[in-house]
């Protein structure tokens, strides 16, 4: 077991305060802390033992991967495991499946940082804000309808008879000068919608045009779900999905990849024709997963991906000896309180935001002691 310094990202819309908190640092911080990442991702692998845990890899695969995971793998941890801290909106984004991933990596395209895929889930720490996957197209065909806006008939017209992709298609491509009037004109309809369904998407769309004037992500939000998590609660984001995490604390684990593809709420490059290409618009509801005891102080939530599985162990009270027996890689990370890892190897002592990584080679962890902490696996090697 190796004790594991994460990497934190300071991205503009990260908090000055939980992620400084939840590692005992003092707080506010001088600057936005957005992510902590605790994996081996090229972009920022963490630290252990005066190298990074990417370089660790790299020098033994089979040892510290094990030869399963190397076989279907490669030399590379397959899940990159975050505490993530939104303090504002982050863009609206999507992400590419597995087999958009490599062709489109392998012709060069500048979108693509590598060619794997980017399945996530995000399990709430505090109460946690979200957009994630279109909703009913009657739904938001409603919902545009009441704000009275005559420039949004033909995005109503084609969500009334389901027609999702003609909608977003045709927001999406709006000339400049006609998208940022039309924008301003939603954001105004919507500061008056005090009432009513939708009043709750309503405000948030004004928040968002008071941070990106003129940007068309602010009516593509009305076209989303918007949801609101507990504590405990989780939102998978398969490839395709269009979402934008809103506000709040959670632990983050997906498939180890940085390809996103924008499609606004950002100042940054929105390339609309590969977003489309890669959209999935499907509408339906939000897709939630439910937690599942897997064994006594332990829940997991069960997704339909391999490079990844998270659970949860609480420890203490009437779990007083809690056993994590995943298989493989993992990274363990202690929520809060203080708790005793022992994996029959390194046995390790971890408080409030530390972390340590086991490699294949050890066997299960038992914990003891009082608190919460979560492990990241690999789903199915």
């Amino acid at each position: 077991m190796w004790r594991l310094e994460g990497a934190v990202r300071p991205y503009a819309w990260g908090s000055r305060i939980a992620l400084a908190t939840l590692q005992g640092r003092p707080s506010p911080t001088p600057d936005p802390e957005a992510e902590l990442w605790l994996g081996a991702h090229p972009d920022d692998p963490a630290g252990v033992d005066g190298r990074t845990l990417l370089d660790a890899i790299v020098a033994d695969p089979a040892g510290v991967l094990g030869t399963d995971v190397v076989g279907v793998y490669g030399a590379r941890l397959p899940y990159l495991l975050k505490v993530l801290a939104a303090d504002q909106p982050l863009s609206l984004q999507a992400h590419p499946d597995a087999e958009q991933a490599r062709a489109a990596f392998e012709a060069g395209n500048p979108n693509y940082t590598d060619p794997y895929h980017k399945a996530e889930m995000l399990v709430a720490v505090t109460e946690f804000e979200a957009l994630c996957g279109f909703r009913d197209p009657i739904a938001a065909s409603s919902a545009l309808a009441v704000l009275g806006v005559a420039g949004l008939a033909p995005a109503v017209d084609s969500l009334m008879v389901g027609d999702v992709r003609t909608a977003v298609t045709w927001l999406l491509r709006l000339p400049e000068r006609i998208r940022r009037a039309l924008v301003g004109e939603v954001v105004a309809a919507c500061d008056r919608l005090t009432r009513g369904p939708d009043s709750a998407a309503c405000a948030l769309a004004v928040e968002l045009g008071t941070r990106y004037p003129g940007d068309v992500g602010v009516v593509c939000s009305l076209l989303l779900n918007h949801v609101r998590l507990a504590p405990g609660q989780a939102v998978y984001l398969p490839a395709g999905n269009l979402h934008a995490y809103v506000r709040g604390v959670g632990m983050e684990i997906m498939a180890a990849s940085d390809n996103v593809l924008r499609g606004g709420l950002t100042p940054k490059h929105v390339d609309v024709p590969e977003l489309l290409r890669v959209l999935r618009f499907d509408g339906g509801p939000p897709p939630l997963v439910n937690a599942v005891r897997e064994a006594p102080g332990v829940l997991g939530w069960p997704v339909p991906v391999d490079e990844f599985a998270l659970r949860q162990a609480v420890v203490g009270g009437a779990n007083p000896r809690v056993v994590l027996a995943a298989p493989g890689p993992r990274v363990l990370f202690c929520l809060y309180g203080e708790v005793h890892a022992d994996d029959g190897e390194a046995p390790a002592t971890l408080r409030g935001g530390d972390a340590v990584f086991v490699p294949a080679s050890a066997g299960p962890v038992a914990l003891t002691g009082l608190g919460v902490v979560y492990q990241a696996a690999v789903g199915r090697p």
